[in-house]
């Protein structure tokens, strides 16, 4: 298993769930993910593996090597099988702040989404605040799935911003929302 220089926790746990150094092993479960959800992602076309190849040999692996990276990723097990990935994007080194990334299997939202999106902020909580001693973390949302909104709170998030109609999103434009959280230890 990989480890990221910037941490000093290789796994983290909380319950039935764990965060994982993201895994090649993956890489295809992830593209599938990402293809079947692109309406919500910062991602224009259907990734090819020939791409997510790409991605994992030149972007990832590289990630790994790097005292501060601008993102960490991580596959979320639970008991132990892939079930979604997500991690730290956008991080700001000097102001301590990223954002919050995640996805998980599709066929798993239905049923779980709550009990996934809240187990994973737990977790991607203990790898900013507890381990990185980040300030701030934050979700930028296309405002497409409003039940995402009330786990946020759940979890102690506050909106913090609507950009009203910030993106063009099936032949109309749509609001971004940002949901933040302070780390009030550090």
């Amino acid at each position: 298993m990989r480890s990221y220089k910037c941490l000093s926790t290789l796994i983290f746990r909380e319950d039935l769930f764990s965060l994982v150094p993201i895994r090649d092993e993956d890489k295809y479960d992830i593209l599938k993910i990402r293809n079947e959800q692109i309406y919500h992602l910062r991602q224009k076309n259907v990734l090819t593996q020939a791409q997510q190849d790409y991605y994992f040999s030149e972007i990832v692996a590289k990630l790994f090597e790097e005292e501060k990276p601008n993102q960490i990723l991580f596959s979320l097990l639970k008991d132990g099988e892939f079930i979604g990935y997500g991690g730290l994007v956008h991080i700001n080194w000097i102001d301590k702040n990223a954002e919050i990334s995640f996805i998980m299997k599709t066929e798993l939202e239905q049923n779980s989404f709550s009990t996934i999106w809240l187990s994973y902020l737990k977790l991607i909580e203990k790898v900013a605040f507890d381990d990185l001693k980040m300030h701030k973390i934050f979700t930028y949302a296309f405002d497409l799935r409003p039940h995402l909104y009330t786990v946020l709170e759940n979890a102690n998030f506050v909106e913090d911003a609507r950009l009203k109609d910030h993106c063009f999103f099936d032949n109309e434009y749509i609001d971004v929302v940002i949901h933040s959280k302070i780390n009030r230890i550090c």
